[in-house]
């Protein structure tokens, strides 16, 4: 069994600032530096430390060459990966000295995926494979019935959400990884477990999990509830949370873990990431996680 993710690559230009800049004011930034990112990119990232087979799909800009050589040298298969010379998708990201984030994205190459590419790239699948993706990409919807069709297991974080998402059938996702705000958005409810309801209720064989900041997270799956809390740490940037517990969650799944501790592993790695500067970067390996799980 083997994953792929078809899925974004950023250059990430990180600010420190002492908050976020308002309507209107010019603020000066204490630091800047240049990283690896993307959620497509981290997500890729995090499968290959937490131990999966993970193909990365997807189109590297002009300027875009590091992030290319970040994939291969974090283990993960670039043999899909499409030259374009539209500049190389990129965010603008500041930081705030409680770590917390604001995000400003332009997505350059990551908008330039063709049919014929994703053609190409699925013939490399097979039923039972699982596809990642994320809503930094074109094409998702496309992307999303060619993996349906080869009888991939599909799973969607719909971050960033908007209009996109609703044109994806719902229906041909295995699993929807989201955090509370983007759970709210799709369900109209921000109680983790009415917004499973009511997801549950127009897509049956829809599992979800949703994030929850310091509470933790949720796991859906059938009749199955899991609720993780999360391990406190001093959080120094949360930029890949989200795509660090997306990668070790899906590579639980894959290895057929209980959903608890698929869980428990996601949350830890996660919690381990937010210690850390960067996106990619501050992805911790199977055996940092192993380690601090063996303190719990």
């Amino acid at each position: 069994m083997k994953a792929l993710n078809f899925g974004s690559l950023n250059l990430d230009y990180v600010y420190n600032v002492p908050h976020f800049v308002q309507p209107g004011e010019t603020l000066s930034a204490a630091s800047q530096s240049v990283f690896p990112g993307g959620k497509g990119l981290n997500q890729s990232v995090a499968f290959a430390k937490a131990g999966a087979v993970i193909y990365h799909a997807g189109c590297v800009g002009q300027g875009g060459a590091m992030l290319e050589q970040v994939l291969k040298e974090s283990g993960v298969n670039v043999d899909y990966l499409a030259a374009v010379k539209e500049l190389q998708g990129n965010a603008v990201i500041q930081v705030n000295p409680e770590g917390q984030n604001c995000i400003l994205l332009f997505g350059g190459s990551n908008q330039c995926i063709t049919e014929a590419q994703i053609e190409s790239t699925f013939s490399h699948f097979d039923a039972g494979d699982y596809l990642i993706l994320q809503n930094e990409v074109n094409s998702l919807s496309k992307i999303v019935d060619a993996g349906y069709v080869r009888g991939m297991r599909i799973v969607l974080n719909p971050s960033p959400y908007n209009e996109i998402i609703n044109s994806v059938d719902l229906s041909k996702i295995s699993w929807l990884l989201m955090n509370e705000v983007e759970a709210e958005q799709l369900s109209g409810s921000d109680d983790p477990e009415e917004a499973w309801k009511k997801i549950h209720e127009n897509y049956p064989e829809l599992s979800v999990l949703i994030t929850l900041g310091s509470q933790g997270s949720m796991a859906f799956s059938g009749s199955e509830t899991v609720h993780q809390d999360a391990f406190p740490v001093k959080a120094v940037d949360t930029t890949a949370a989200g795509d660090t517990f997306t990668g070790y969650f899906v590579t639980g799944l894959m290895g057929n873990l209980p959903l608890a501790e698929c869980l428990r592993r996601a949350s830890m790695a996660s919690s381990i990431s937010v210690t850390r500067p960067g996106a990619a970067s501050s992805i911790p390996t199977k055996e940092e996680v192993d380690l601090q799980l063996a303190k719990c």
